[in-house]
């Protein structure tokens, strides 16, 4: 069985407050994009039940094969529903350490697809109980839709985000950014305005407003991660903004921008909204 797990963006990121249990309080507007992975889960006939095996192409991912979160969901919910041994092969195309959510992505679409190759008649609160134990953001990629996201970022209100006939322009310049590291740098505080309001500003209007707290030290750490952004301003954009903790910088277009002055290693993509 196929499915194709997509990105997501962050449209503002606001740091709140660093928790108790070591975790920080976020709000941000989650939106998916159609950059997608490919992944792939067939029974394994020749192996016992509760194996589960991982290969990859693409993009390399990397860490043992055990730690992916594709595995680690199997193992996770074939706890409480036993199934036969899988294989699992994905393609990977979504940039890693990115801020896409293109692990989480894999994990939470996985889920959904155990259930419909097994037949585990998975109720929607117990998809998001696992993917909350595989990652903060994996609960969003079970519904996929825009979302304002809060708390840890598991807790979800859908949004009416309406984003038609823009183009999207994603760069990535191929900087890991550890996700540790961004939120070192970070002095968490309350925004005067949650974005939950904010996001219904006209698009025209977020520049300036619709922040992203990791931005300015990311930034001042990776210079070339500000040039993006500004280039995407010279390209045209009405709002340019780094992707959670970076190094992925979107541009959001009225028309298909012509971007021709990043380097040939770049991780280029562009799609109609």
């Amino acid at each position: 069985m196929l499915c194709f797990p997509n990105a997501k963006i962050n449209i503002g990121l606001n740091i709140v407050e660093k928790r108790s249990d070591g975790f920080h309080n976020i709000e941000s507007i989650f939106f998916p994009v159609k950059l997608r992975d490919v992944l792939e889960a067939v029974i394994d006939e020749k192996s016992d039940a509760g194996n589960v095996s991982f290969t990859s192409s693409g993009i390399e991912i990397p860490g043992n094969a055990d730690d992916n979160l594709c595995v680690k969901a199997y193992q996770l919910i074939s706890k409480d529903y036993p199934m036969p041994a899988i294989k699992i092969h994905l393609h990977k195309i979504i940039p890693i350490g990115a801020g896409l959510g293109g692990g989480s992505a894999d994990a939470a679409f996985f889920i959904n697809l155990l259930d419909e190759l097994f037949e585990l008649n998975l109720a929607w609160g117990e998809k998001h109980h696992y993917a909350r134990q595989l990652g903060s953001d994996c609960p969003f990629f079970i519904a996929n839709k825009p979302s304002f996201a809060f708390e840890r970022g598991d807790k979800l209100d859908f949004l009416e985000v309406n984003l038609k006939g823009y183009h999207l322009a994603l760069v990535h310049p191929g900087i890991h950014i550890s996700t540790p590291l961004a939120y070192s740098m970070i002095k968490p505080s309350k925004p005067e305005t949650s974005l939950k309001e904010l996001i219904q500003l006209s698009v025209e209007k977020w520049n300036g407003i619709i922040v992203n707290d990791f931005e300015k030290p990311v930034m001042e750490k990776f210079p070339e991660i500000a040039t993006i952004k500004n280039e995407l301003y010279k390209a045209g954009a009405v709002y340019a903004s780094m992707s959670g903790s970076g190094s992925a910088v979107f541009g959001v277009f009225k028309n298909k921008p012509l971007l021709s002055e990043f380097p040939a290693n770049y991780f280029v993509w562009q799609e109609e909204l």
